[in-house]
């Protein structure tokens, strides 16, 4: 059995780590307000050029004609994924869902050599290690990206399909559905497909407008031009939008984590001082059997 001093040591250390973690669940609460309030703010917006594009796209005539990034290969030979986790861990199961769901969904398909386009460090050294083809990272984003920070991201995706590098791109991230719930998701990116939401969170917010609509609109100067400027606009709102998504998520799972750790401290603290407590007091009765030995044998000695 450990010594009295042994156990204090401990419970004295557990205590430093319970303040720790109980600092970084509040940090983490602070920054998943924020992030939750940027992920909600974004998604009306996004709902809107949904339905922007869907319109665009119903106009009579061949979809795939109107402009590349809606062009559907007839076969599908080399797959792109970008995989978003967080720079940082700590974050509890966060990482490794969405890392889990990613491998499935390439096995399930049959796209081991599917080439990945990593945001976060956590998810390209895991992909690294176990010999993946990473064929970019992006790391150390800002806590509020920018247009600008996803650019890069977004023209990668973009040239590489029109290149016919890559016959179809998927976005992995995770879908923020609130403080406790993050959905994994892997969701078509390109070719852009008008109708297709794989997303639970922005299928609630577009609703029943997402449907085709028959109606025939007049555009200036025409539906062509206007695919030109809005399709790479679109995709980089999709990347910006399962950023802002991963991020709240990545905060919402590092404040539960930090909670759970705090709380399983001050379990472990409450365990640790009912045994100093039982140590301490075997110890008292030890020296007071010792005393009392010791005076009997006193008395026994005198007659």
């Amino acid at each position: 059995m450990a010594s009295l001093r042994e156990i204090r040591q401990r419970i004295r250390s557990v205590k430093n780590i319970a303040q720790i973690t109980r600092a970084m669940q509040m940090v983490a609460a602070s920054k998943m307000r924020r992030a939750q309030e940027q992920a909600l703010a974004s998604r009306p917006y996004a709902a809107k050029t949904w339905e922007i594009l869907t319109h665009l796209s119903a106009q009579r005539g061949n979809v795939e004609q109107l402009h590349p990034l809606l062009a559907q290969r007839d076969q599908v030979k080399n797959v792109a994924v970008i995989l978003i986790t967080s720079d940082k861990g700590l974050a509890g199961a966060y990482n490794g869902n969405i890392i889990r769901a990613a491998i499935r969904f390439m096995r399930s398909n049959n796209r081991e050599k599917a080439s990945l386009i990593t945001v976060g460090r956590k998810g390209r050294d895991f992909m690294i290690r176990f010999g993946r083809k990473v064929v970019a990272e992006f790391t150390d984003l800002p806590a509020r990206p920018s247009s600008l920070d996803i650019a890069p991201i977004a023209r990668l995706a973009i040239d590489g399909f029109l290149a016919e590098e890559f016959d179809e791109v998927y976005l992995g991230y995770t879908d923020f559905i609130n403080t406790l719930t993050q959905e994994p998701t892997l969701r078509l990116l390109l070719p852009i497909r008008p109708g297709a939401v794989e997303s639970k969170v922005m299928s609630e917010y577009l609703g029943q407008e997402t449907t085709m609509s028959t109606a025939e609109y007049l555009y200036e100067p025409n539906p062509n031009t206007l695919l030109d400027t809005i399709l790479p606009r679109f995709t980089e709102l999709q990347i910006y939008q399962a950023l802002l998504e991963a991020r709240a998520s990545e905060e919402s799972a590092r404040m539960v984590a930090m909670r759970n750790a705090t709380e399983n401290a001050n379990e472990l603290i409450g365990d640790l001082t009912l045994v100093y407590n039982k140590a301490r007091q075997d110890a008292i009765t030890k020296e007071l059997l010792d005393i009392a030995g010791g005076a009997e044998a006193l008395a026994q000695a005198s007659k």
